[in-house]
């Protein structure tokens, strides 16, 4: 492993000496993708499977999941016992957490799954501190709460990211809009729909020729960087909702919360005096994107208590069908929907009928 993380250290510090400018773009990009490629065999060492080790594996269970990551003794134990009333062992020194505590909560009809992950350190992503599987469950996440010290600098809010995006999460980003398709013969084929500021086709080559690609179809269809390039050949990137969780909001000034208010993608809280959860739970809702669907048995009343919840991408009556059970979208014949999805209440739809939120479906079945 000291070997690996050497020829990392190794890297970055040639990177750090080498200025920017056109010249060395392509120099810099050869180091980026040496890089990237070290940091995957960090992940998924080369070589036997060997032993799985200590892992923090914890059973997916409800609609979506949300870790909760941040340094030691920021309040992350203390926040999941105040919100799933589940106890997370809480003390005044660093790492009370050693494993993941998981809790539930319902909001709007919905389980979540709330992971108290133990409090990473710097140099996480290269295997201290347990990092590496404490990162590992936070890619399974479908949003991360990113718990900071209001009193600690912000730098600790740039120093997880560095962590996390070692690991190859990519937090609060839309996947690059790069085509790429490997061939079998043509050579480097390299399209851009808008003038590159970065990348031309001497610094495209040079990155897939570290990675042994000679031949392949490459679309920039924005300024992409060369990180937008190798995350897109890697493919092993997550990209993640998260919120920036400010907690010990208590003991701080009006002024200072205020100034804090206008930062993007943040909530002040505080988990000890439980200040300000309903605008945490209602922003955890917005990034969580799902849409809730009520069920109508036939001559009944439809059933508000426990909606069936999906991911707004996949919202149509299929989708919908799968959810309830695999053989009912093999004997569907029609759905009745009422709601805001449809112009008519109710309204015969196909599968392919696009839900949304809180509408209301009964699904008629060949006879």
């Amino acid at each position: 492993m000291s070997t690996i993380l050497e020829k990392i250290a190794a890297i970055e510090a040639e990177m750090a000496r080498t200025q920017k400018n056109k010249a060395t773009a392509g120099h810099l990009g050869l180091l980026k993708a040496r890089l990237a490629k070290l940091r995957r065999e960090l992940i998924t060492p080369k070589g036997g499977g060997g032993g799985t080790g200590e892992g923090f594996d914890v059973a997916k269970t409800g609609d979506a999941r949300v870790g909760f990551v941040g340094f030691p003794s920021v309040g992350k134990s203390t926040l999941l016992s105040t919100l799933a009333g589940v106890y997370s062992e809480v003390a005044a020194y660093e790492f009370t957490t050693l494993t993941t505590v998981p809790g539930c909560i319902k909001y709007k009809g919905a389980k979540i799954q709330l992971l108290d992950l133990p409090g990473i350190i710097e140099g996480a992503k290269d295997g201290k501190g347990r990092g590496r599987q404490v990162i590992a469950v936070a890619r399974t996440c479908s949003l991360i709460f990113l718990v900071l010290d209001v009193l600690k600098p912000l730098v600790h809010k740039k120093l997880i990211e560095h962590e996390l995006e070692g690991f190859g999460l990519r937090l609060n980003k839309q996947p690059p809009n790069i085509y790429f398709k490997k061939k079998d013969k043509g050579g480097i084929n390299l399209n851009c729909m808008v003038p590159q500021s970065e990348l031309d086709s001497d610094t495209v080559k040079t990155i897939l020729s570290e990675y042994k690609i000679h031949n392949a179809d490459v679309t920039l269809k924005y300024d992409a960087t060369s990180d937008d390039l190798i995350d897109v050949i890697e493919g092993n990137r997550i990209y993640v909702p998260c919120i920036y969780l400010l907690n010990k909001i208590d003991q701080i000034s009006i002024e200072e919360l205020d100034v804090i208010y206008k930062i993007p993608h943040c909530v002040p809280i505080s988990a000890h005096h439980k200040w300000n959860f309903d605008d945490l739970l209602e922003k955890m809702w917005e990034y969580l994107k799902l849409v809730r669907i009520y069920t109508k048995p036939k001559g009944q009343l439809p059933d508000y208590s426990s909606p069936i919840v999906l991911h707004a991408d996949y919202t149509s009556v299929q989708d919908f069908c799968n959810k309830l059970h695999r053989s009912i979208a093999k004997e569907f014949k029609y759905a009745l929907v009422w709601g805001s999805s449809v112009k008519h209440q109710p309204q015969k739809v196909g599968l392919d009928h696009v839900l949304c939120d809180e509408d209301v479906v009964q699904i008629v079945k060949k006879v």
